[in-house]
């Protein structure tokens, strides 16, 4: 380190933003990704390891990706060197690279090249980066909010280990924000901040799973609040220029809001049911928790009525992990209007209640002879298969027993309304006439 460094790293501590000073330095530092950094999972055994290989860390901002790439290199005695591809190219890459073999054939020191946002490289860039992880002169560690499937050359990805990282729930978002508090040397510590719960609760909340965005709220709230030592919900407010709406995750707020949500959709109403959407989003709520409900409704409450309800909830759900809030809640704002226009049936849900109300009563009954398989000669002596119709032999249908003989006459679908009575009208067209297409 020369002289200039050091000076550096003295002031780090003056003028470096909060959430760079509580940056994790170890692996048990990190809070939260118990699923690749709990005790015997992969990237943890994969880092105490020494091992190290090139990987991808694919998840939304403030989750962790800088921190990780520091602590691997830390933790394996490598040479860190970060590069954001928003400002580098080829040239910085391939001066990196060259870098980074010096350093490993003089000194034996492995680099650790951190390309943050690796999504903004083209197909060219990513390329210039294939022969120095193929010969490990580094190991790279690429960061990206986009799913890399579609935005890192597959020659990349298939030398590279994958590992996503997921939003922060807000009890991580609150741990991170209490250390800040109680840390002296690199956090809050020192000015013996009195925070009030609702304060804290409302930042993390507002923070949406990003540390780093809760830990700017949390800095800014404590500049505010230098005369008085204090930070309430209204110093909160002010520091994040958001109101704080009572939305308890735990408590009613969080079950009436959904539920008001579901039953404007079921309701046909799209004004309400995008506002209470709203309502949920800007409150703190996971997006994937509305999305999934949504693909629930698609089935439970418009079912085959209109069979595209569900395409259109599972690709907002898609959209929601490719695009990402906050351009992922135009998204959800079609998928909502779209389920709350269409027109509803719970014939589904009802058919599969119904069924599994027989099935829990009678048991598994056995299948009839001519439904079982009869693909094994000993199966066909015994009669298996045997009566079957085959219906393509019969220009698509034949009138024969599905059930078992006890449900024979059993009637779990009822059809109600829109393409599913549509579908039921042709099928009983067809079980009325010849089986023939044209009847």
């Amino acid at each position: 380190m020369d002289l200039f460094e050091s000076a550096l790293e003295d002031r780090f501590g003056d003028y470096a933003p909060l959430a760079a000073r509580m940056r994790p330095r170890t692996v048990d530092e990190i809070v939260g990704q118990i699923h690749i950094l709990g005790e015997g999972r992969s990237l943890r055994s994969l880092i105490a390891s020494g091992e190290l290989s090139s990987i991808v860390l694919w998840g939304p901002a403030g989750t962790g990706k800088t921190t990780l790439a520091n602590v691997i290199a830390a933790a394996t005695d490598a040479h860190f060197d970060p590069m954001s591809a928003v400002s580098s190219g080829v040239k910085d890459v391939r001066e990196a690279i060259e870098a980074a073999k010096d350093r490993l054939g003089q000194r034996g020191r492995r680099t650790v090249l951190f390309l943050d946002e690796i999504h903004r490289f083209n197909k060219s860039q990513q390329d210039a980066l294939l022969p120095a992880v193929e010969n490990g002169w580094i190991v790279l560690v690429g960061a990206t909010t986009e799913n890399p499937s579609f935005e890192v050359n597959s020659p990349l990805m298939s030398r590279s280990l994958l590992f996503r990282l997921e939003a922060l729930a807000e009890e991580e978002v609150l741990e991170i924000l209490k250390r800040a508090l109680e840390d002296e040397p690199r956090g809050l510590g020192k000015l013996q901040l009195e925070v009030t719960p609702e304060a804290l609760e409302h930042i993390a909340r507002s923070s949406g799973g990003d540390a780093r965005s809760a830990l700017n709220a949390l800095e800014a709230a404590s500049a505010m609040a230098a005369g008085t030592g204090k930070i309430d919900v209204d110093v909160a407010e002010e520091a994040l220029q958001r109101r704080a709406l009572p939305y308890d995750k735990s408590g009613d707020w969080h079950y009436d809001v959904i539920s008001a949500f579901i039953k404007s959709m079921r309701g046909s109403d799209p004004d309400a049911a995008v506002y209470w959407m709203a309502r949920m989003l800007d409150a703190g709520e996971d997006p994937r928790f509305i999305a999934r409900r949504m693909v629930i409704f698609a089935s439970e409450d418009v079912g085959n009525a209109d069979p595209v309800a569900l395409q259109v909830a599972i690709a907002a759900h898609h959209a929601l992990e490719f695009v990402g809030l906050p351009e992922a809640r135009i998204n959800l704002s079609q998928a909502t209007t779209y389920l709350a226009l269409a027109p509803k049936s719970n014939a589904a849900y009802m058919a599969i209640s119904k069924a599994t109300e027989d099935v829990q009563n009678h048991g598994p009954l056995p299948v009839p002879k001519h439904l079982k398989d009869a693909h094994g000669s000993a199966s066909r002596q015994v009669g298996a298969g045997k009566g079957y119709e085959y219906p393509h032999a019969h220009g698509g249908y034949i009138d024969q027993q599905y059930l078992p003989d006890r449900l024979k006459d059993a009637r779990y679908f009822e059809p109600i309304r829109g393409r599913e009575a549509e579908l039921a009208d042709e099928a009983k067209a067809r079980t009325e006439g010849d089986g023939s297409p044209e009847s």
